[in-house]
């Protein structure tokens, strides 16, 4: 049974900064893309960042520059960095795991964390 437990989120002022982690079991970690989605009230699902079994990344352009995403493949941990957070940026955040080496879409996901809660206060 695959499990993703995220942690980390919180309350965080526009421009500070907060980490999320993702603690992941039950998959083969190595070889799957991993990601951060996030969804604020009334808006769609979005993907943040992902990052491929080679550690590729990929961010959509609302955080680059201000949020990084990474892999502990020792210790099955994804992270998000967030630096300089926006009040828009306020929303559940996600993890999320797919069977595949790399994706970059919500629905190449197939294993959801519950989500974590971020406010950023302005």
């Amino acid at each position: 049974q695959v499990q993703l437990v995220e942690s980390g989120g919180g309350l965080v002022q526009a421009g500070g900064s907060l980490r999320l982690s993702c603690a992941a079991s039950g998959l083969t970690f190595g070889t799957s893309a991993m990601g951060w989605h996030r969804q604020a009230p009334g808006k769609e699902l979005e993907l943040v960042a992902g990052i491929s079994s080679g550690k590729t990344t990929y961010y959509a352009d609302s955080v680059k520059g201000r949020f990084s995403i990474s892999r502990d493949n020792a210790k099955n941990t994804v992270y998000l960095q967030m630096n300089s957070p926006k009040p828009e940026d306020t929303a559940i955040y996600y993890c999320a795991g797919s069977k595949y080496g790399w994706a970059v879409r919500a629905n190449q996901y197939d294993y959801w964390g519950q989500g974590t809660q971020v406010t950023v206060s302005s």
